[in-house]
């Protein structure tokens, strides 16, 4: 009796013991099937899982807008393809609750259930993570006003968007960036400065600020939970 007394007392210890010890793995484990979980909704389209594939664009539809030309597209004849085209190919609107619907097709390829910045911030966390771990001891945590300077330039890009969107998808100053080929005198091709296809601003900012924003929370957050967990 006082056996097993100690036993049911001693789980909670045990579940500690094993939560401080493993906590990283399990982190790497759950959270790594939660980021690369949308990679498989084009994966299922185009093998024949139609019904695994739209779940998967449904569950995420809620942690994502998921616009079709801010996200990736794979076993299509382009990674990304611009506003026009997904209207040729879908509806020729602009209403982003229309468009966010259209997940592709045989000819285009299928679209990642996280748009571009989703994945990058996401998956971000995980590459930063996992590069945080091993130097830890070494690595002195971020302080809160330096995690704020990181997460400012995705606040005011993705902030500047959402203002862009006010006057109607693709008709933004973000859509077009008249002011940066001003400002850099067209320096550039004029892909680089309209639309959101990958290999222009738009998509390199999402892509950027998505990124120093997830270094910027491991970073700061990631000492605090080991500590926790400790």
């Amino acid at each position: 009796m006082d056996t097993a007394l100690a036993r049911t007392k001693s789980r909670p210890d045990r579940f500690a013991s094993f939560l401080a010890n493993h906590w990283f793995a399990l982190f790497s484990v759950l959270y790594g099937a939660f980021v690369f979980l949308p990679l498989l909704a084009p994966v299922f389209m185009e093998f024949g899982f139609e019904r695994w594939g739209r779940i998967i664009y449904y569950a995420y539809s809620f942690v994502c807008h998921q616009l079709p030309q801010r996200s990736f597209f794979l076993f299509g004849t382009q990674p990304s393809y611009s506003l026009v085209a997904i209207q040729s190919a879908w509806r020729n609107t602009a209403d982003p609750m229309i468009l966010r619907q259209f997940i592709g097709n045989v000819e285009m390829g299928w679209k990642v259930a996280w748009s571009d910045r989703m994945f990058s911030m996401y998956s971000g966390v995980l590459f930063f993570a996992w590069i945080w771990f091993p130097l830890r001891h070494r690595v002195r945590p971020l302080p809160l006003w330096g995690f704020a300077l990181l997460a400012l330039p995705m606040l005011l890009d993705g902030g500047s968007h959402l203002i862009s969107d006010l006057a109607g998808i693709g008709q933004g100053f973000r859509d077009t960036n008249v002011w940066l080929s001003q400002l850099t005198q067209n320096a550039f091709p004029p892909n680089f400065y309209a639309g959101d296809a990958l290999g222009s601003f738009n998509s390199w900012m999402r892509l950027i600020t998505g990124g120093l924003f997830s270094l910027g929370l491991v970073w700061f957050a990631f000492p605090e939970i080991e500590k926790s967990v400790s």
